[in-house]
């Protein structure tokens, strides 16, 4: 009966540390560039782009598609990024966990 009570308060540990490490990810600020610097975006944890700054060299008619392309390019390099350092987060925090391997936490 101890050992279940013991586990309780592991879970009750756990979702607390989830909820801290949530809000990280949320909190975060993944900045994402293309064009040598020319695009850059930034996103928080969740993948919402929250800022974009273009070089205004860009602003020509003739470079329409090229600028929509970077920018596109540029939040993709931010929103990888982002998952990169959610998962590592997630990691730190399931590290003692006997989870099978490739299965992902939060379920």
């Amino acid at each position: 009966m101890r050992d279940i009570m013991g586990m309780m308060g592991k879970v009750k540990e756990m979702q607390a540390k989830m909820e801290e490490v949530q809000a990280e990810i949320q909190a975060m600020d993944i900045v994402g560039t293309s064009g040598g610097g020319l695009v850059t975006v930034h996103l928080n944890g969740k993948g919402v782009l929250t800022s974009l700054k273009i070089d205004p060299s860009l602003f020509k008619e003739d470079d329409v598609e090229i600028l929509e392309d970077l920018i596109v390019a540029a939040h993709k390099d931010a929103k990888d990024k982002g998952e990169v350092e959610a998962q590592a987060k997630m990691s730190e925090l399931t590290a003692g966990l006997p989870l099978p391997p490739g299965m992902k936490f939060p379920f």
